[in-house]
């Protein structure tokens, strides 16, 4: 007797053009929700006018999203925010890795001994999305809410990740990516890219040398899985003035053997400093 046909869940239309369009109301709702993400507050008005919608759309929208818990206004400020239940769901997608979990004394412990802020980042649609941080207590100091997306050529965690591409995927990402230039710094020719990758896979540290953002200085590397593979990357990120070109090696150091601890724990055989 044949087993019953189980039900998968969606319509037998499910692959034609038709049933592959967004739905408008929703998509409208996710990128409003993705707005507010990237910004620390916004007024509807301020809101209507980033998106270019009428604000009564955009009330009626932040209104359902509200009675959800998905955002929630300030009455004083009458400024939106992201709300607990976008918090709730953004943690389920931290919970899938480990990494995460594992990283926070292990940062906390580099902020301790490099004095600058400590980052965790992952391969996120060939960008960096920053997952966690522990920041320095210094009133100058690099700040990446998590959630914060940035290109991976000009990023220290991403430069990281990148040294360890296959050559194939290398070479699909400098063909299909926007190697946008930064700062006069920024690394944007495919050589040159290859060759630091090159340099970054024989130290095993990347560093961000005011690429991104003028001032700034990032120290990374990567933290590797059982096979291998590049899951996440950390760094220690600060102001040049403090993170000059003479502490990169000390800090390079601190932060791989982070890195090193962090792969161990997910099965990687790395080195082990008390061997």
């Amino acid at each position: 007797m044949q087993p019953p046909l189980r039900k998968k869940g969606r319509p037998k239309a499910f692959n034609s053009e038709a049933s592959t369009n967004p739905i408008q109301s929703l998509d409208r709702a996710l990128v409003v929700l993705e707005t507010l993400g990237m910004h620390s507050g916004l007024t509807l008005s301020e809101l209507a006018d980033e998106l270019d919608q009428s604000p009564a759309t955009m009330y009626r929208v932040l209104s359902t999203l509200s009675a959800r818990g998905f955002v929630e206004t300030d009455p004083q400020t009458q400024e939106w925010h992201i709300g607990p239940v976008s918090f709730r769901l953004g943690s389920a997608f931290l919970r899938r890795s480990s990494v995460v979990e594992r990283a926070r004394p292990v940062m906390r412990k580099l902020v301790e001994a490099t004095g600058e802020t400590a980052n965790l980042g992952i391969e996120k649609d060939n960008r960096v999305m920053f997952v966690s941080q522990v920041e320095t207590h210094e009133s100058i100091r690099a700040f990446f809410p998590p959630g914060t997306q940035s290109q991976m050529h000009a990023s220290g965690i991403g430069k990281a990740l990148l040294s360890l591409f296959p050559e194939r995927r290398m070479d699909r990402f400098l063909r299909e990516q926007q190697l946008t230039r930064f700062t006069d710094k920024t690394l944007s020719d495919p050589d040159t890219i290859r060759a630091e990758m090159a340099k970054a896979r024989t130290l095993g540290y990347a560093v961000d040398d005011e690429e991104k953002n003028l001032g700034m200085r990032c120290v990374a590397a990567p933290i590797v899985n059982f096979y291998g593979e590049a899951v996440a990357g950390i760094s220690v990120s600060g102001p040049v003035s403090r993170l000059t070109t003479d502490r990169i090696p000390e800090v390079a150091a601190l932060v791989s053997e982070a890195a090193q601890e962090l792969s161990r724990g997910l099965g990687a055989d790395t080195p082990n400093s008390e061997d």
